[in-house]
């Protein structure tokens, strides 16, 4: 929530927000547990959809919702063009959501679960050497991990159960037991991985604005037996999470970091 001050008084309005989800889908399921767009009063009525290059926006009160696009990449440009338009407006966002469906590493996260970044980071950003992969920290460039606001984090495991850890970025999918071993041992702390929680934050950090990551688990990172997976559940409890944890986004203050 934002403080301002007006006419001599202080008054409170709602954080934007902006929820970036990889496909049509899990967005729909987000939007499950919201009023429809247009249907909570806000300060500056809107359009309940907004068409920026390659994406649209659908708002949902102080929420806006956009299928960013699968991978890190497109993920990361559709989110920068979602800030950078609001901002041109005048009305920017106080916080970037990734949302959305994961592979989870069992047992810390079995299939239908929520979990919780309070690290996201980027698995396979670096170099192959004779010694094994090096992140591209080591190799003197950018950065390989983004970390949402504590206050937030903390708030948001309450209200949902949902454990915090590390959740990885990865551009290719793990599909061997082998891979899913490695990225243990590099990322003890990992609870899953998806495609786009690293770019979502590279954009949203460019912007100076946090950013938050959320998946609900639909299969076990590993051997792919598309069989085990449990894409409709996953996405069932990503609408369950949502209805419990939209309050405490719309009242978070950016300021208690």
């Amino acid at each position: 929530m934002v403080v301002q001050a007006q006419e001599g008084r202080l008054t409170t309005s709602p954080v934007r927000i902006l929820v970036a989800t990889a496909v049509p889908a899990e967005r729909d399921a987000v939007a499950g547990a919201l009023p429809e767009p247009g249907g909570t009063p806000s300060p500056n009525p809107r359009d309940p959809e907004v068409r920026l290059p390659g994406v649209t926006l659908h708002r949902h009160g102080a929420l806006d919702l956009l299928a960013a696009g699968v991978g890190p990449a497109l993920a990361a440009a559709s989110v920068s063009a979602a800030l950078t338009a609001a901002a041109l407006r005048g009305t920017p966002y106080g916080l970037v959501v990734s949302a959305g469906i994961a592979g989870g590493f069992a047992p810390a996260a079995p299939v239908g679960s929520l979990v919780l970044a309070d690290e996201i980071t980027a698995a396979d950003l670096g170099a192959e050497t004779s010694d094994g992969f090096l992140p591209v920290t080591e190799l003197g460039f950018g950065t390989v991990t983004h970390r949402p606001p504590g206050s937030l984090v903390r708030e948001i495991a309450a209200v949902t159960g949902a454990p915090a850890g590390t959740v990885l970025t990865v551009s290719t999918v793990t599909g061997t037991a082998a891979r899913a071993a490695a990225l243990r041992q590099a990322h003890p702390r990992a609870l899953a991985e998806a495609m786009e929680g690293f770019g979502v934050a590279e954009a949203a950090a460019a912007h100076g604005v946090p950013v938050l990551e959320i998946r609900a688990v639909s299969n076990p990172v590993g051997p792919r037996d598309r069989g085990a997976w449990r894409i409709g559940a996953a996405l069932a409890a990503l609408t369950e999470a949502f209805g419990k944890l939209t309050p405490v986004l719309e009242s978070w203050n950016p300021h208690d970091r």
